[in-house]
């Protein structure tokens, strides 16, 4: 599913997941769902296992490469401008 969908924030903070996403992930009231603040970019994981360990893999390899949190951020803004 690459499809952007809107949703709207309740007043209490609450988000309502379509049930076409609830199906294709198999959620059930009371499941978790990880969401992950990347400097403004929100993702939202069904599984936080998955998440964790992604996070783990990508920090080792961009470590590796000698990237820090500061030069992927200023990199993202970058390319914020250049396409607004």
């Amino acid at each position: 599913m690459s499809e952007a969908i809107t949703l709207q924030l309740a007043q209490r903070g609450e988000v309502r997941l379509p049930k076409s996403v609830r199906d294709r992930y198999d959620l059930k009231p009371g499941d978790f769902i990880t969401l992950l603040d990347l400097d403004g970019v929100l993702v939202l994981s069904p599984r936080h296992f998955e998440v964790d360990a992604l996070a783990d893999k990508i920090t080792q390899a961009l470590a590796e490469k000698g990237e820090t949190r500061e030069s992927m951020l200023r990199t993202l803004r970058e390319e914020r401008e250049r396409n607004a």
